[in-house]
């Protein structure tokens, strides 16, 4: 019973690894709001500069790009409908930015309830074996101690799992937050600057 806790402790321990890679390769800034793409929207002023905003978000695919390209496509709808589907497309951008999240979520709270597992099991055994033999004298104690600080280690190995956890989640679920807001005030100031150039 122990190496099969041992074993879901290890197997956890890997795929909160994985994860933390996955995404720290993922979420990076300049792959989800290139300088390039945020340059070219910033100067984007005429009929020319949509053209070079399109070429830069082309060459360059993120989640930046995407919505710019798809906010560019609906130019000839109304600007409500145009900022509805625009909403829509984020949404479903950050939900991409936030996979594998949940994954670190749920290891911050198995781990330490596994390894709590490994120790409750591993005295039990210890005291099975105190009942059936008696503790008879000080070398019985010892080893009794030595058993329990043996049986703890599991509890340790979760909470060190479950810590690292706990840091990568909060910090990539912030970047992610901060992201959203970037993508938002970017795609809603072009979409302003277009819509204002139209009217005027």
């Amino acid at each position: 019973m122990d190496i099969l806790v041992y074993g879901l402790l290890g197997l956890t321990s890997v795929v909160g690894v994985a994860v933390v890679l996955w995404r720290a390769w993922v979420v990076r800034w300049n792959r989800v709001v290139p300088s390039a793409t945020v340059t070219a929207i910033v100067e984007c002023q005429t009929a020319d500069d949509l053209k070079k905003l399109q070429g830069a978000c082309e060459a360059q695919p993120s989640p930046l790009g995407r919505l710019i390209l798809l906010a560019i496509s609906h130019l000839d709808w109304p600007e409500d409908d145009n900022e509805g589907s625009l909403e829509s497309a984020a949404r479903q951008e950050i939900v991409k930015l936030e996979r594998g999240l949940v994954v670190l979520e749920i290891i911050v709270g198995i781990a330490p309830l596994l390894g709590l597992v490994g120790t409750i099991l591993g005295m039990m055994a210890v005291f099975g074996d105190i009942g059936q033999t008696g503790l008879n004298n000080m070398n019985d104690a010892s080893k009794l101690a030595m058993g329990i600080s043996l049986i703890l280690r599991t509890t340790l190995i979760g909470l060190l799992i479950s810590i690292p956890s706990l840091v990568a989640w909060s910090y990539f679920s912030k970047k992610v937050e901060v992201m959203a807001v970037e993508l938002e005030t970017l795609c809603a100031e072009f979409i302003r600057r277009q819509y204002r150039d139209k009217k005027s």
